[in-house]
């Protein structure tokens, strides 16, 4: 009888760690080399929720195979913009299937997506930031569905730092917009309370705006990190199927079903992919639209 699966080495699988998971004959593991790790991390955070700190890694300076996805993420935008850029300085309209592609994702992102949430007059200066959100998200996300690298937006880290990168973008454009004092100011809703009873109401519900702001920019993390986290575990899972039953005559029978349902899921990956980028951007644009506009 196969063995149960394990729950452990299932979440290795998708994960962050300090190597790639290659063919076996490569070696299994492809190592990367670790310049600045402290064999003592400068400090270690842990709040006492057993299932979210084993998600938390120690701030040792170890490079990851997630920071090393990150980087090359960036580094396919920065050639696939350059490339663009350069072809569309010479003017005209957009040639080729390439400059058709990206020109028509640029221009829905900013006519269906920063307008319509910021404000026509407000829209376009938010734009570099909610170009690149779009598509660092998009290029991590699929980098996921390619094998032996993984998806850097499963991490909480990544997503967290997009959410805060969000989060301080909807409060100092907020302030600059109406000032430090109108900003906070405004938090609260315009109510005709009697003086008494606005004392004591104003005070609490400023508290409950301030930490709804900072709740829904935590969700905005969350929402990301759960959508890709949840498609590679089932990914996972249906392979593994074939090693639960590898020494059994079920062999033959889970291992195609295995097979074409990872294809078919990985078509559905490939769909949400796209889907959660969009969706991180539109509420990164909501949030930066209700900050400027908050009546």
């Amino acid at each position: 009888m196969a063995d149960k699966p394990d729950t452990g080495h299932l979440m290795g699988h998708v994960k962050d760690s300090t190597y790639f998971e290659v063919p076996t004959r490569l070696g299994g593991k492809l190592e990367l080399p670790q310049p600045f790790h402290l064999d003592k991390p400068l400090f270690d955070v842990k709040i006492g929720v057993p299932h979210i700190d084993s998600r938390i890694e120690p701030f040792d300076l170890k490079i990851t195979k997630f920071m090393a996805l990150e980087v090359l993420a960036a580094a396919i935008i920065v050639v696939i913009f350059t490339r663009l850029a350069q072809r569309m300085a010479v003017g005209g309209p957009p040639r080729g299937r390439f400059w058709n592609l990206f020109e028509s994702m640029l221009v829905f992102i900013r006519d269906e997506v920063a307008r319509p949430a910021i404000g026509k007059h407000d829209a376009d200066r938010f734009l570099p930031l909610l170009w690149t959100m779009f598509f660092f998200v998009l290029v991590c996300n699929l980098l996921g569905l390619v094998p032996w690298l993984g998806s850097a937006t499963g991490a909480l880290a990544t997503t967290g730092a997009l959410a805060v990168v969000t989060f301080l973008t909807v409060i100092g454009s907020g302030m600059a917009k109406l000032g430090v004092v109108g900003f906070w100011q405004a938090q609260v809703p315009h109510m005709e309370l009697p003086l008494v009873m606005a004392i004591f109401l104003k005070p609490m519900i400023f508290l409950i705006e301030v930490i709804g702001l900072a709740i829904k920019h935590f969700v905005l993390a969350m929402r990301l990190l759960a959508n890709m986290l949840a498609g590679h575990l089932v990914l996972a899972v249906v392979m593994g199927f074939v090693a639960l039953t590898w020494h059994t005559s079920f062999v033959y029978f889970v291992a195609p079903a295995s097979i074409f349902g990872s294809i078919a899921l990985s078509m559905l990956e490939l769909l949400v992919a796209f889907i959660q980028a969009y969706i991180f951007t539109f509420l990164s644009a909501l949030f930066i639209g209700m900050a400027v506009h908050p009546h």
